[in-house]
């Protein structure tokens, strides 16, 4: 028998191979089941839920105000985007309008948090291909607009800072000067990237023709976001469906062609660049309003006043300007009116009025007190935005309690995820870290 007949008797087996949880770019929290023909893989199951956290049911639990904490861990490396599409579809229940002013911060934090989850997703994906000197780069940058952030929220991560009806606070003025630096140091980054990875070989080489995926199956799987937008297809939820002020802001779509992971981070990078753009003529065309007024007279800090209003020693506090903390320091009635709409069932009142008169008192407790709460009039509405990953949409229905009835958040990453067996099949073992990292999967977001 001559060799050749010999090694066709020679049954070829398939090996199973447990990739994950608990390999490290796997996030912990995604396992995938190998079925590999040496270095091939012929087959993979995706098992996810490892970090179910029941968003939804928590949220028909709580009161509508009391949801916003959740929604900061959806995708909590751009939370802002999450708290703005949950905020929209209570005010499209309640059929309200927010100010202006609110409108231009909504956007300004949207694509400043757009802006750090994609430094996120490419540093941390050029990392697990050992292009540690990116990540690096990356996460400076990033740095640099979580400085900004927290600014503005008081928080980097879990900022519940978009409110149904407003935002917590005002822009300080200080914000504007340090985010144009930001975006000056970003682009700076970014150019240094593009000479660290658009062209290198290995990078190249590592992505291009990896992970494919065509038009006909981003649709088909629902696919949106980037990893759509890398097939040829321009949906964007900013342009297509314009919401908040986008339709006033100049700004382009990047999209690829051959639907690889190459093209994937190309858009990532541009959509950066067209972020920033965005920002910039948010912060020209913004609407005026009064950030901090000058102080006249005494200051004392607001736990001051407090603790002498609790000893019944409040004269004088009429004409008192209170020098309050960082959390505070946006939310004062000067303001007030700029950034949050003029709806008292949905809007809490200025601090400053809930603790000096009995009015905003009564109106804080009715919106925040067990049994009460925001009530929305009964009915159901659909909210999508544009987050990191794609088209983030926010089901909410109501009937007419303090509670949302249901709640059903739609994760961009999930339809991603539901074709990755798709785009892992026919490639190596080793292109899989390269197709899941531009995933940019995000466990709270997946699982919910």
């Amino acid at each position: 028998m001559t060799t050749a007949a010999a090694s066709q008797k020679i049954r070829r087996h398939t090996m199973m191979l447990n990739m994950g949880p608990s390999h490290p770019a796997m996030h912990g929290i995604i396992r995938i089941i190998l079925g590999l023909d040496g270095e091939r893989v012929e087959s993979a199951d995706i098992a996810i839920g490892y970090l179910h956290r029941a968003f939804e049911k928590s949220a028909e639990q709580s009161g509508y105000l009391q949801v916003i904490p959740y929604t900061d861990r959806l995708n909590y490396v751009s939370p802002l985007i999450n708290n703005m599409g949950y905020s929209m579809a209570v005010e499209k229940l309640f059929g309200m309008k927010p100010t202006e002013r609110c409108e231009y911060i909504r956007v300004i934090m949207s694509e400043l948090s757009r802006i750090s989850d994609h430094l996120t997703c490419i540093g941390a994906s050029a990392m697990e291909l050992g292009a540690f000197t990116a990540f690096l780069y990356m996460m400076k940058a990033r740095e640099y607009l979580y400085q900004g952030i927290e600014m503005v929220t008081g928080a980097r991560l879990t900022i519940s800072y978009i409110r149904p009806g407003g935002v917590k606070a005002d822009l300080p003025p200080e914000f504007e000067p340090h985010i144009q630096k930001a975006i000056a140091e970003t682009r700076n980054v970014l150019k240094e990237c593009h000479q660290l990875l658009t062209r290198n070989r290995i990078f190249v080489d590592r992505l291009k023709e990896v992970g494919v995926i065509s038009k006909e199956d981003a649709l088909a799987y629902g696919i949106t976001g980037p990893f759509l937008r890398s097939t040829g297809i321009d949906y964007d939820v900013r342009k297509n469906c314009p919401y908040s002020v986008y339709d006033r802001f100049n700004f382009d779509i990047p999209v690829g062609s051959t639907g690889d992971n190459y093209d994937r981070y190309l858009c990532r990078m541009e959509e950066m660049e067209q972020s920033m753009r965005i920002v910039e003529q948010a912060f020209r065309d913004i609407p005026e309003g009064n950030l901090m007024v000058d102080t006249e007279g005494r200051e004392i800090p607001a736990a001051m006043m407090v603790d002498l209003a609790k000893m019944g020693e409040t004269e004088g506090f009429v004409e008192l300007d209170v020098n309050l903390d960082p959390t505070l320091s946006g939310g004062t009635r000067q303001y007030f009116n700029s950034v949050e709409a003029d709806e008292k069932r949905a809007v809490l009142p200025p601090k400053e009025d809930t603790y000096g008169n009995i009015e905003g008192l009564m109106q804080h407790f009715k919106l925040i007190m067990f049994g009460h709460g925001i009530q929305p009039p009964a009915g159901e509405v659909y909210q999508a935005v544009e987050g990191g990953n794609g088209e983030l949409g926010f089901f909410v229905v109501s009937d007419g309690t303090g509670r949302p009835y249901r709640v059903r958040v739609r994760p961009p990453c999930f339809p991603i995820m539901a074709a990755l067996p798709l785009m892992l099949k026919g490639g190596y073992l080793a292109d899989v870290v390269a197709t899941f990292g531009s995933v940019n999967m995000i466990g709270g977001e997946l699982d919910r």
